[in-house]
């Protein structure tokens, strides 16, 4: 992994994607020459989790030409900043924002795999996915085999997640189609991101519920979505400085409305994305559900459906919900997130 040491560490500054082939030139790269890909993680008050991740990542066998971490503060990289093996960069806190800062510092790569602090792949996960990307020069957006995610049980640890990707062993790859990809393993084609001035959209703040369905939509309308099974990982769904419940309960009920209205999720699927929350909450609530904060959860549903009723219901009203955790960018569980 290559990374230029003088260029380590970055303020947040106006950084311009280099050139790219685009179009069909860019689809007929593969034949010509071996895809360049980066790894890139938004991280934000975790840097103990964020070091142990990134130091598996840069033991693997087999690694991408560049590790890129941004951070809202440089203190959220502690331990990173000076090594050559990772590209430190710091830009305003939000996964959005963040995510589209990865975006223009690999813009002279082919692909661009989003990884979530807590997301550990498997060994065979980054040459499984660029091989489906070689193979498919029409794939645009690929998500992995999630084998199991700590959110739904309180965590887990690193020596857990090994083990389980050690029991799993390999899988057979298969490639099948997807509505969107899962924002904790996300391997993006960047031609047509540069091409057609892509990004993530910054008016879902701070961790930014169902950006990734938002940026597959919008990508999936230059190709194929798809999800690679084979290409395995498990997300630890570590819980500390996670969101409070009332922030991401409104969340579950204004980002699928704002989706609706701008077009990159259907009228159906925000109404059962919803529906599904707010009883998940309630089923939740009525048994005592401990890991997660169900009331907290229910309470921004309900503010959320008030305004919605009254014409206000924003994804920016959570940034009045008090002070910011240092942390406000969870990776929500796999199951939660399905379609």
């Amino acid at each position: 992994m290559t990374s230029p040491s003088a260029e380590a560490t970055r303020q947040d500054s106006p950084i311009g994607p280099a050139p790219v082939p685009c179009g069909a030139e860019a689809m007929a790269g593969p034949a010509r020459r071996p895809l360049r890909m980066a790894v890139g993680i938004a991280s934000a008050g975790r840097p103990s989790i964020l070091k142990e991740t990134v130091d598996y990542l840069t033991a693997l066998p087999d690694q991408a030409e560049r590790l890129i971490v941004c951070v809202p503060v440089i203190d959220d990289a502690a331990g990173l900043a000076d090594r050559l093996d990772v590209e430190v960069i710091v830009g305003s806190r939000g996964l959005t924002s963040q995510r589209n800062r990865i975006i223009h510092a690999a813009a002279d790569t082919d692909i661009l795999i989003f990884l979530d602090d807590d997301f550990i792949p498997a060994a065979t996960f980054l040459p499984r996915m660029a091989d489906v990307f070689a193979a498919n020069p029409d794939v645009v957006i690929a998500t992995g085999e999630v084998l199991a995610d700590g959110i739904l049980d309180g965590g887990l640890s690193m020596s857990k997640a090994l083990k389980v990707l050690e029991t799993a062993g390999e899988g057979a790859e298969q490639v099948t189609e997807v509505y969107n990809a899962y924002g904790c393993n996300m391997a993006v084609r960047l031609s047509p991101v540069v091409e057609h001035a892509l990004a993530f959209d910054e008016k879902l703040p701070l961790y930014g519920w169902l950006e990734d369905v938002d940026f597959s939509r919008s990508i999936a309308r230059y190709g194929r979505s798809v999800r690679v099974e084979g290409a395995r990982g498990v997300h630890l769904g570590v819980r500390s400085g996670r969101q409070p419940g009332r922030r991401l309960g409104y969340s579950q009920v204004a980002n699928p409305v704002y989706l609706l209205r701008k077009g990159t999720m259907s009228k159906g699927r925000a109404v059962a994305q919803i529906g599904r929350n707010i009883l998940a909450n309630t089923r939740g609530l009525l048994f005592n559900d401990r890991l997660i904060d169900r009331w907290g959860r229910l309470n921004g549903n309900l503010l959320a459906l008030s305004d919605l009723l009254v014409g206000r219901v924003s994804p920016s009203r959570i940034l009045e919900f008090g002070n910011p955790a240092p942390r406000e960018m969870p990776s929500p569980s796999i199951a939660t997130k399905r379609r």
